[in-house]
């Protein structure tokens, strides 16, 4: 089968606004419950350790821990039932999968955690200057050094 008419398919009931979060970010992940005829939705916060597949089929793993157990929790990223997804702390990581963690207890389970950083900060008083090829694409000729 045609592979475009599938993805056309699949647009129809994929999110349009989903959350950019990455494995080894702390996030919290409000679920719809249905409880015969009530709904109520319930908040499941922990660390992302696998994201995998692509499109429709895309999904995601969180894990945290309750009374010093592992509960891991697989989610489709575009389920309806997936109501909203928070990203509470961005973590850094090396790998695509932290399947490691589960062998760890205590401080050795924490992640590093990631901070962004500016090119540009008020503290440094001296403008950034363009490299050599910002300013071959910019068009401006070398000027030959001066002794």
């Amino acid at each position: 089968m045609d592979k475009s008419i599938i993805r056309k398919v699949e647009a129809g009931y994929q999110k349009a606004e989903v959350p950019e979060f990455r494995v080894g970010d702390t996030v919290d992940v409000h679920q719809k419950i249905v409880e015969g005829n009530r709904t109520r939705t319930q908040i499941f916060n922990g660390v992302v350790i696998a994201r995998k597949g692509g499109g429709l089929n895309e999904s995601f793993t969180v894990r945290r821990i309750v009374n010093n157990e592992g509960v891991e929790k697989s989610f489709l990223l575009h389920s309806p039932l997936v109501t909203a997804i928070d990203v509470k702390r961005r973590g850094k990581t090396r790998r695509a999968k932290l399947y490691f963690l589960r062998g760890r207890v205590g401080k050795a389970r924490k992640l590093r955690e990631l901070r962004r950083s500016s090119r540009t900060t008020k503290s440094s008083s001296r403008p950034v200057e363009p490299s050599a090829a910002e300013r071959a694409l910019s068009g401006v000729a070398e000027q030959p050094a001066t002794v």
